[in-house]
């Protein structure tokens, strides 16, 4: 049996980040921040997934357990929302994310993974987690305006900008792949008004601690599965 690696967005690097990161680590996974870049936040579209998945590889890894930070596409599913997706639309992305990688494979969240991280959720003290749900990934790294957030709403249900790249990655390398998504705002048009980034980041820092008490609950029940 590998290790268990857990992964986190940008809700691992704000305020209460590091709370969640040595939560994850006091537990025997291994953590990686995937907008880290040496004392340097990446922005989404130049995060390098391949190298940050073969690192894992190197660390005995194989499986990941991704944390998102994501954009709710429909209003009844609001913010504070934990959502476990089971499909991802990423039209960007070519047949294959890793340039020696030859063999046609459809892609995906590892089925077999995702069951034990619902299992493993559903038994811990930790927030609702809702069973499915589709990720469309944008490139990034600006915000959607509402004519594209329309157009995703009418097949997606959550908006981000890494973590399909990251599962076709994962899972061309070996890893079995699952994300749990936090939903931190409501999509730009979606609400009323503008979006504001700074209403975002409070809504993130609201979610962090929460996220941080369900990494707790739920790691005892995968670190050893």
């Amino acid at each position: 049996m590998g290790r268990l690696a857990v992964v986190l967005g940008s809700n691992g690097l704000g305020p209460g980040g590091e709370d969640v990161a040595a939560a994850a680590a006091g537990h025997g996974a291994q953590v990686l921040q995937r907008h880290d870049g040496g004392g340097t936040y990446t922005l989404p579209h130049r995060i390098d997934h391949a190298a940050n998945m073969r690192a894992l590889v190197e660390q005995d890894c194989d499986r990941v357990l991704a944390i998102g930070s994501v954009g709710s596409l429909h209003a009844e599913l609001a913010v504070g929302s934990f959502v476990c997706p089971d499909d991802f639309i990423a039209l960007q992305l070519g047949l294959s994310a890793l340039s020696d990688f030859r063999a046609h494979r459809p892609p995906g969240f590892d089925r077999e993974w995702r069951q034990r991280v619902l299992s493993a959720w559903r038994e811990a003290d930790a927030p609702e987690l809702r069973d499915g749900g589709v990720y469309w990934q944008a490139i990034g790294p600006r915000f959607e305006t509402p004519a594209e957030i329309r157009l995703m709403a009418a097949y997606a249900d959550l908006v981000g900008m890494t973590v399909a790249s990251e599962c076709v990655v994962a899972d061309e390398l070996g890893l079995a792949y699952a994300a749990v998504c936090i939903v931190d705002n409501l999509a730009n048009g979606i609400e009323p008004g503008e979006l504001s980034v700074e209403e975002m980041e409070r809504h993130r820092s609201a979610n962090v601690a929460r996220l941080r008490d369900a990494i707790d609950a739920v790691l005892p029940r995968l670190v050893d599965d």
